[in-house]
């Protein structure tokens, strides 16, 4: 019986007696919260960690602790990355493929959530540039490095319920600008990119998939304002309660960042390849009506041809083919 795994199970938890001596690993957004948690585990059991982030300096005091834990031959080094930065995602993917050196899994965990209206350096709407577009390039360009037996995992959220993909106003050029819709249009989208690039790669060998972390209180919700996350958890408890359900709890960093190495080194690859996981298991498709903090993904995220056309206008908005 291959051991289960669940809510509450940290990334020590979920590599327990796992060796990654020998594997290279990319995580991006090291500099704060899941993505420093993620290449911790990584290299203390043995990892190469590449860790990308846009503020080098912020990144190189907050991954002190990967280096001091690193075991095994693990490790790590930084690159610049600036999702919301074409130039950036570029210049740092070329400098990767002109190393040569593979990967065994690629992590997308980077992300922006709930900002205000705002533009990209390329002129998209922050959300789906930064944490869709961003990736979708620095990805795709990356993606032949990426070695058979390989993995790409998309850092998701359960806010892709908020909103499937809008192809026809990705901008909201014409749609009033809600900061959570726009929140899930990119989330979707990091969804239905996975289920593409599975697709895509899975014939040699490399396989994708995208998850939810949890509820965990990082910097990713600096803004929301405390009284709006507040209000927001106490509407969740009162969902619950009617449910006869318990409070909601914040999942911790360890137990938020569990996920993302089960998917990626401990998970059978034919289990999450083009699906979607949380809680360190493959997640049920749901279209009911459902609480935010109840597991489900909604079938417009895992979809082929919603994934198909997001790819198309994508490149399409990039000004490049894959």
């Amino acid at each position: 019986m291959p051991q289960t795994f669940g809510a509450t199970s940290t990334t020590d938890d979920v590599l327990a007696g796992v060796d990654l001596s020998g594997k290279r690993v990319l995580v991006t957004g090291v500099s704060a919260g899941l993505g420093v948690e993620t290449a911790r585990a990584l290299a203390a059991h043995g990892a190469q960690v590449v860790g990308a982030a846009r503020d080098l300096a912020k990144a190189e005091a907050a991954t002190a602790v990967v280096r001091e834990q690193a075991a095994n031959g693990g490790g790590l080094d930084l690159i610049e990355l600036d999702l919301a930065s074409l130039a950036s995602v570029r210049a740092a993917a070329d400098a990767l493929v002109a190393d040569g050196r593979p990967f065994d899994l690629v992590i997308a965990n980077a992300g922006v959530m709930a900002t205000p209206l705002g533009k990209t350096a390329d002129g998209f709407e922050t959300q789906f540039g930064t944490n869709h577009l961003g990736h979708f390039v620095f990805v795709n360009r990356i993606a032949g490095l990426i070695a058979p037996g390989g993995r790409f995992v998309a850092v998701a959220s359960s806010g892709h319920r908020f909103s499937d993909v809008d192809l026809d106003d990705p901008n909201f050029d014409r749609t009033p600008y809600t900061p959570f819709e726009a929140y899930g249009r990119s989330k979707t989208a990091n969804v239905l990119f996975a289920v593409e690039f599975d697709r895509r790669h899975r014939d040699r060998g490399v396989r994708a998939t995208a998850l939810h972390p949890g509820g965990i209180n990082t910097e990713l919700g600096r803004h929301m304002g405390q009284d709006a996350l507040d209000a927001l958890v106490e509407q969740i408890n009162a969902d619950l309660a009617t449910e006869g359900k318990p409070p909601f709890a914040w999942k911790t960093i360890p137990q938020g960042a569990a996920t993302s190495v089960w998917a990626g080194v401990v998970a059978s690859a034919d289990e999450v390849g083009g699906r979607y996981c949380e809680n360190c298991h493959v997640s049920e498709v749901t279209d009911g009506l459902i609480s935010p903090v109840s597991e489900g993904v909604r079938s417009y995220a895992l979809d082929p041809d919603n994934a198909r056309a997001l790819w198309a206008k994508s490149e399409e908005m990039v000004g490049e083919r894959f």
